[in-house]
């Protein structure tokens, strides 16, 4: 938790909260708000509720359960993306299977958080998602991996680029990146400018696509 003093300089992160059960909403609503640079400027109880407060509010984020009554989560993602392209959504969610994972990533999702992991793992996935980086539950992450057939991305990427695009996969940044691997920041810029040019992608959400459908994520 951060105290106001230290983020009088930080924009505040506006979120929208979807679940479909008042006593869930109204914990994460504490969470959430117990952070001085998090806001929390509505509460829906199903994704097309969640759609109209993400035009009405352009949240930083919007944070929403997998499975709600009415319209499909996944089909809220992309619509959100289109009414408003700066807000991006974060999951949060019972269901472990790595399957519901990569189709919510594909769909658009920049963060995919467990309930049972949810508290101090679920501030850092909006914070993640509120800067543009993604966030995805480890565990699921190693699942994802053992499942996923790596060949083709092997043909096109070195060792090396495939273990910066693991890392930036699950979230890191180019100075986490750096660290882990014993680089420089702009050698990690380097390799992943190289990744983009080979892979022909341009964005981050992406770069986490391609590493999900290809086993590349590093638990």
């Amino acid at each position: 938790m951060h105290t106001k003093s230290e983020t009088d300089d930080r924009t505040t992160t506006t979120i929208v909260i979807a679940d479909d059960h008042a006593v869930v909403r109204s914990g994460l609503k504490l969470l959430l708000d117990a952070e001085a640079d998090f806001e929390v400027v509505a509460e829906a109880g199903d994704a097309d509720s969640a759609v109209r407060y993400v035009l009405g509010h352009k949240p930083s984020v919007a944070m929403l359960d997998l499975n709600m009554p009415g319209a499909s989560t996944l089909e809220a993602i992309p619509k959100i993306h289109e009414i408003s392209p700066s807000t991006k959504v974060v999951i949060l969610t019972m269901q472990d299977d790595p399957a519901f994972a990569r189709e919510a990533m594909q769909a658009g999702a920049h963060g995919y958080v467990l309930k049972e992991a949810a508290d101090e793992e679920l501030v850092e996935a909006v914070r993640l998602a509120a800067r543009g980086d993604t966030y995805l539950n480890p565990r699921l992450g190693a699942k994802l991996a053992a499942q996923s057939d790596s060949t083709g991305a092997n043909s096109l990427l070195t060792p090396r680029e495939r273990e910066v695009l693991g890392l930036i996969a699950l979230g890191h940044t180019n100075s986490e990146v750096a660290k882990q691997l014993f680089l420089s920041v702009r050698t990690v810029e380097s390799h992943r400018a190289h990744i983009q040019q080979k892979l022909e992608l341009g964005t981050r959400a992406e770069l986490v696509r391609f590493a999900l459908d290809n086993g590349l994520i590093d638990p």
